[in-house]
């Protein structure tokens, strides 16, 4: 698995519905923006560790900082912040022949759903409010970054 996380002061999904942009997941208050993607070689452990991993990662600004993003940065374990958890196919996109990407490294689309929705369990049984985009869908994801600070996550 893999995931791209940002730190942000908030983040909304919405899908098109029939009565216009419906939000499908969405935090309003500092928290982590995951887009996770599924490799097709994912072990059954993985969506366990990702959750671990994104509950306890400490990216989150605590009450001291030196100004330059450094201090006592804080999990979402320790903060009790939301994570909006956005399955992400295209982070195994391979780019390096041709024009067009390849797909072939992302789990097919039961599996990939079944892993994004074991880790959205695993990070609830933690006690982590979790929002989640729409899977499949076409989603507009829009954040307001922290920082910006975004890392790569990787079991």
């Amino acid at each position: 698995m893999r995931a791209v996380v940002s730190r942000v002061v908030r983040a909304r999904v919405t899908v098109e519905g029939p009565d216009g942009d419906e939000v499908v997941g969405e935090l309003d208050a500092p928290g982590l923006l995951v887009l996770l993607g599924v490799h097709r070689d994912d072990g059954p452990e993985a969506p366990e560790t990702m959750a671990r991993k994104l509950h306890e990662l400490r990216l989150l600004r605590g009450e001291r900082s030196d100004g330059e993003g450094r201090g006592d940065e804080r999990s979402c374990a320790e903060t009790g912040a939301g994570l909006l958890v956005v399955s992400q196919f295209t982070l195994y996109g391979d780019t390096r022949k041709g024009r067009r990407p390849s797909w072939s490294a992302a789990a097919p689309p039961a599996v990939a759903r079944a892993a994004v929705a074991e880790v959205v369990v695993a990070l609830r049984r933690r006690g982590a409010p979790v929002e989640e985009g729409k899977f499949g869908a076409d989603m507009r994801v829009v954040s307001s970054n922290d920082g910006p600070f975004t890392v790569l996550v990787e079991t």
